[in-house]
Parts: structure tokens; C-alpha cells; sequence
């Protein structure tokens, strides 16, 4: 995680397609100011096109729509986009635990199937 990117946002435009911010404002029913702002608020960090014009990747607008979401319902800003991170970052810590207790669970059921005849 990066200041410049706290979510690890993978901006890859070839697998990612990219929206303009007017796009992406209008696909979230919001203003291009609230996107400045998630920027602001380092939440979100826009890709550049070849002309320098600000794009987002469906990824970051699931997560705009989410701090969305909290800002709509009285949650400042600032603190919206630090419960988001802190959402995704738990996320990935419940998916990192859920790989190691089934690769934990097939080594067992490995280690037991293997001992029973001797």
C-alpha cells in the first residue's frame, strides 16, 4: 500500500477499461468535484491518458460508489475514504485467511490419508 495508491488499485488499461471523469461522475450520480475530492483525500488516484486527462477503472468507481454511499448517509469525506480502505484492507485479510485454512486443511487431510496403512 502507497500513499499514492492506498488501495494497490490495479490500473492496467489493457484489462481494465478506464472512464473519463465525466463518465465515471455520471456512472456514480455524482459531480466530477466529488471524484476530485476522493483524489484529494487520496482515496482514489486517477489514471492519465495520453493527453494527461484524468481516467477511472472500474475498480475504483466500486470504490467511489462505496465511500459514495457513506458521504450520502452524513460521513465526512475525509473519514468515508479511511473507513473504505480500512473495509478493502479487511477484505483481503478475511480472502488471505480463507487460502491459508484450506491449504492448511488439504495438507491434513494429505498428512492423514498418507499414515493410515503400515
Amino acid at each position: 500500500m502507497t500513499s499514492d495508491n492506498p488501495l494497490n488499485d490495479r490500473l492496467d488499461d489493457d484489462d481494465y477499461p478506464a472512464y473519463t471523469m465525466g463518465r465515471a461522475a455520471e456512472m456514480l450520480g455524482a459531480t466530477p468535484a466529488f471524484l476530485r475530492a476522493l483524489g484529494e483525500a487520496r482515496l482514489i488516484t486517477p489514471l492519465r491518458s495520453e493527453g494527461g486527462h484524468r481516467r477511472y477503472s472500474r475498480y475504483q468507481l466500486r470504490i467511489a460508489a462505496r465511500a459514495r454511499e457513506l458521504v450520502d448517509k452524513g460521513t465526512p469525506i475525509e473519514a468515508a475514504c479511511r473507513i473504505v480502505i480500512l473495509e478493502d484492507q479487511l477484505e483481503e485479510a478475511q480472502r488471505i485467511n480463507a487460502e491459508y485454512r484450506r491449504a492448511a486443511a488439504e495438507s491434513a487431510d494429505r498428512a492423514g490419508s498418507g499414515s493410515g496403512s503400515a
